[in-house]
């Protein structure tokens, strides 16, 4: 194996390249024109243009991925996780071009393609499965008879991927049509193919899964189980290893029903068995991942292993039997996905430039990122920047290190989830270890997604963001610089700097004086005020006989400001600002950038408020846009497949008249 290209983007493909540079083997990294600055890029020995901004005109684009390996004269590929990594003809062509895939064979990659075929083979090998109807993409016209006959609530589920895209509840033939139409369009946008599939609804279980890993020889090995009960939308946000939910006798007879399913189509390389566990402690075999799981650096805390080492080992001809007879487990691993997303608005996607991304240096912590300070965030993939890692002897202290590892972290610019996995790890029920998949339904996002500084830290940040910006002016200035600007050698007038945050608008007026600070906050002044440094990006203030260390991050007129209380971000206002035009009346409004998937009206038609209008494409996911109010569309200012801002005028209702 003298060179491997890897089909794949972002965090999998800087992973991939981080282990083939340790086992010295040069790699090429693929590119859609939105990534061509992205680290990945960069870091890949060589690097081959696919053109195109969607993953269908890119990295599910198989003929574009084989002419670059032949270009780059690679011999070996890794899928990574997604687009065609679960792919069985892709795996063939790869095959037929005398290409190493770095995945199991294809006709593996088969046997799981088609989830119904999948259970009942795996029913077959004594493995316990749901019932289940697969949905071509034409559906046939009794279709909602035999879904009545499964039971209300049923789940729908993209046959060809997974990653919660093209999942839907649905608890009543009325709500049938539109999210079969719904989750459709997903699986189509993220995996290519409009196929999924059906299976009753299980209230309340825990996701459990166990990494299998077969070699050449016919030996197939499980490295524990992972549990991802905590998600999102259907996608997974906490995983960790081992599980509170298992006991010995459990976990054994988990694992051989893992290793059962592996053995039935001739596993080779790396995989997931996936598991429903019930609150009855029965299992059910949901599905076999063909690839590497995004979670995998879970299971190589506990075990030391390298696990895209071990793929590579394995595609080159290596036996598993060392592995089996060493493998040991040792300590508790926790690993959080960091989106690009605001959880107190549904998990809006958000785009934009990472202004700052910096994390501390914590005992056992890892972070597997996809992005730098300055990386631009698109619409056109998924929204997650990165995976904080934490392992530890125990679960207590890894929930505690990852809760601090993700607060004290740096990340500027973007609209995050950090402050929604901050409290789940600091939630009595997961650090009880007793979770399921509704945790985010008991625990709403909004709540959970607040930013952690409250309003009395939002103050004292806004504070420390006067006196930074006071100290950079100082600074640049010309003549006496040692001096604290607005310093009075008498009583005068306080300098004043006004910033706009989560909890408002917020006034902050200092003075110098000879042996102290006079600072005030919205009116109160703040008592015991020193200043121990001060500089443009750092301020040690003292309050009330407290004194912390307030990091503060300028971006033209906004302040990044973190500190032990918290993080905030505040934006200057001017001091003589402009009057705001009004908005337009009845605007339908982007609320993120995307593409138009669906425009449901046409001019002229009436709508009621809240009706569904226009439908957008971002980041493989599919977000309505509905009526502010009722009325009759008078404009609509977009076309089909068009792409908009976050803000744009979608439409234009005008309003009904009262009666």
């Amino acid at each position: 194996m003298n060179k491997i290209l890897i089909a794949n983007r972002g965090e999998i493909a800087r992973r991939v390249i981080r282990t083939c540079r340790e086992m010295g083997i040069p790699t090429v990294a693929v590119f859609a024109d939105p990534d061509r600055h992205a680290p990945f890029v960069a870091e890949a020995d060589e690097a081959v243009p696919l053109g195109g901004a969607t993953p269908g005109e890119s990295y599910l684009q198989i003929e574009k991925i084989l002419a670059a390996a032949a270009r780059s004269h690679a011999d070996a590929i890794h899928p990574g996780y997604g687009f065609l990594s679960e792919n069985a003809e892709f795996a063939r062509q790869c095959a037929a071009a005398g290409l190493t895939f770095l995945g199991p064979p294809a006709a593996a990659i088969a046997a799981m393609g088609s989830k119904i075929e999948a259970k009942r083979l795996m029913r077959d090998s004594g493995v316990p499965v749901l019932p289940s109807i697969e949905i071509p993409e034409k559906p046939s016209a009794n279709l909602l008879q035999e879904i009545e006959r499964l039971g209300w609530p049923v789940l729908i589920k993209a046959s060809a991927g997974g990653g919660g895209r093209g999942m839907r509840i649905v608890r009543d033939a009325a709500a049938w049509t539109e999210n079969l139409a719904a989750a459709q369009r997903e699986s189509l946008a993220g995996f290519g193919s409009a196929a999924v599939f059906v299976e009753p609804y299980v209230e309340a279980p825990r996701h459990i899964e166990f990494q299998i890993f077969g070699d050449q020889h016919g030996k197939v090995i499980h490295l524990f189980e992972r549990e991802c009960s905590i998600q999102r939308r259907y996608q997974k946000i906490v995983e960790e290893s081992p599980s509170t939910a298992l006991d010995d006798a459990l976990r054994a007879a988990m694992g051989a029903a893992a290793v059962r399913a592996g053995e039935a189509i001739g596993y080779v390389g790396a995989g997931t068995v996936e598991f429903l566990l019930t609150p009855d402690k029965t299992f059910y075999f949901l599905e076999v991942n063909t690839r590497l799981q995004v979670e995998h650096p879970v299971t190589e805390c506990i075990t030391g292993l390298d696990l895209v080492r071990l793929q590579i080992e394995v595609a080159q001809g290596a036996s598993l039997a060392d592995t089996a007879a060493n493998l040991q487990r040792r300590g508790h691993a926790i690993e959080v996905r960091l989106y690009a997303e605001d959880p107190r608005r549904e998990f809006m996607p958000a785009t934009g430039r990472l202004e700052r991304f910096q994390m501390p240096t914590l005992p056992g912590l890892r972070v597997d990122a996809g992005v730098v300070s300055g990386s631009e965030v698109t619409p056109y993939y998924d929204a997650m920047l990165a995976k904080f890692i934490v392992h530890a002897p125990t679960r207590d202290e890894a929930a505690r290190r990852l809760a601090r590892g993700l607060a004290a972290s740096q990340i500027h610019g973007l609209r995050t989830n950090r402050d929604l996995l901050v409290r789940i790890l600091e939630h009595p029920e997961f650090l009880a270890g007793d979770t399921d998949t509704h945790f985010l339904e008991r625990n709403p996002p909004a709540e959970l997604g607040a930013p952690t500084a409250d309003a009395a830290a939002e103050r004292l940040h806004a504070a420390a963001a006067a006196l930074a910006a006071q100290a950079e002016r100082r600074a640049g200035a010309l003549v006496a610089q040692h001096v604290p600007s607005g310093w009075r050698n008498n009583l005068s007038q306080l300098q004043s700097a006004r910033f706009s945050g989560e909890q408002g608008t917020i006034d902050v007026r200092y003075a110098f004086h000879r042996d102290r600070l006079e600072l005030h906050v919205n009116g109160e002044e703040l008592t015991g005020a020193r200043v121990a440094a001060a500089q443009s990006g750092e301020v040690r203030l003292e309050v009330a006989g407290l004194a912390r260390t307030y990091s503060v991050h300028r971006v033209g007129q906004s302040f990044f400001v973190d500190s032990p209380l918290g993080s905030s971000e505040l934006k200057e206002l001017d001091r003589f600002p402009l009057a705001d035009a009004a908005a337009e009346a009845g605007s339908l409004v982007a609320p993120l950038p995307g593409l138009v998937d669906q425009i449901k009206v046409a001019v002229g038609d009436p709508v009621a408020a809240g009706d569904t209008l226009i439908v957008i494409e971002s980041m493989k996911m599919l977000h309505s846009v509905s009526a502010p109010l009722a009325g009759t569309v008078s404009e609509i200012r977009v076309s089909l497949k068009s792409h908009v801002e976050a803000g744009a005028v979608l439409a234009v209702i005008e309003e009904a008249a009262a009666d």
